[in-house]
């Protein structure tokens, strides 16, 4: 057998894989997207009609504003969070394996049971997290003499607890960023040691310019995932809320049209949207990774 045709069986179960559960039901939601359809009768042709309400629809312009601020602040955060915790935890020390198993262990979790977790910790009257806010203050204030975050029940409080949550599941970069600081070569360290070079010296002028390919395609790959992985958390911690839409992304948007109204040719057209978004979002980082690329690079 040639090589060739080992590496045709290799990616055969891959390309099925693509094509029935991403190319296919991708098309027939483009398909959808121009029809009237509730899941019940024929679905019916109507153009761009569901394109044209969407521009006019409140809740939908409310949800896409809450998918881009999401994404413009909790994936920034994610690769912070995961970067930090690659480089403090790369060295072997004792504890440093019960370390990397609690940094990476949030992401294993299933999301309900991670969503009804955070529930119980984000409850304002009695969740530990507001209980701890409240050590060293007095009558349920907290030591700057403020009332805790009402993590539920405010506006702005939920959308920080979304992004909060987002912020303890970043297993899968910390990994690859730890691997990808294993493998850069200690000489280059040794060598900024013998010239004083500072710890921030070190970091900004080595480590970042090293690891400058891999955060970049971590950074596609969150922007990708930001306008999806809020979905459980809007849905199980705020439902959406606080009123008006708080929390009510473009993914909990879509689920709600299709199968709470039996909106889903409204609901195709939103995904499309939220498809078109995205891929105008890969191409841009795509750009300004290419771009620092070719500045280090000199």
């Amino acid at each position: 057998m040639n090589e060739r045709r080992q590496l045709a069986l290799m990616l055969g179960p891959y390309t099925v894989g693509l094509v029935v559960l991403v190319l296919l039901p991708a098309a027939v939601t483009l398909g959808f997207a121009f029809t009237e359809y509730d899941l019940i009768r024929r679905p019916q042709w109507t153009g761009t009609d569901n394109l044209e309400m969407l521009a006019g629809d409140r809740v939908f312009r409310i949800a896409l504003t809450n998918s881009l601020v999401f994404a413009a602040i909790a994936v920034p955060g994610r690769l912070l969070v995961a970067l930090g915790l690659a480089l403090a935890l790369h060295r072997r020390s004792p504890l440093v394996g019960t370390a990397r198993t609690t940094a990476a262990l949030p992401t294993a979790v299933p999301e309900i049971a991670y969503g009804l977790l955070w529930l119980w910790l984000l409850n304002p009257l009695y969740g530990p997290v507001n209980q701890l806010l409240r050590v060293g203050g007095e009558n349920g204030l907290t030591a700057l003499g403020r009332t805790p975050p009402q993590w539920l029940t405010d506006p702005v409080d939920a959308r920080a607890a979304i992004i909060l949550m987002s912020l303890f599941t970043v297993g899968e970069s910390f990994i690859v960023l730890l691997a990808a600081r294993q493998a850069l070569p200690a000489e280059v360290y040794e060598l900024a040691a013998l010239e004083d070079a500072t710890n921030w010296d070190v970091f900004r002028r080595i480590t970042v310019p090293l690891l400058a390919p891999i955060l970049g395609l971590l950074a596609l790959r969150d922007t990708v995932a930001s306008l999806h992985v809020s979905f459980v958390p809007a849905l199980v911690v705020t439902e959406g809320g606080p009123p008006p839409y708080a929390t009510t992304y473009l993914s909990l948007f879509v689920y709600r049209n299709a199968f709470e109204y039996l909106r889903y040719g409204y609901a195709a057209a939103a995904t499309l949207v939220l498809l078109a978004l995205t891929a105008v979002a890969v191409v841009l980082q795509w750009r300004l990774i290419r771009r620092a690329q070719r500045v280090y690079g000199r």
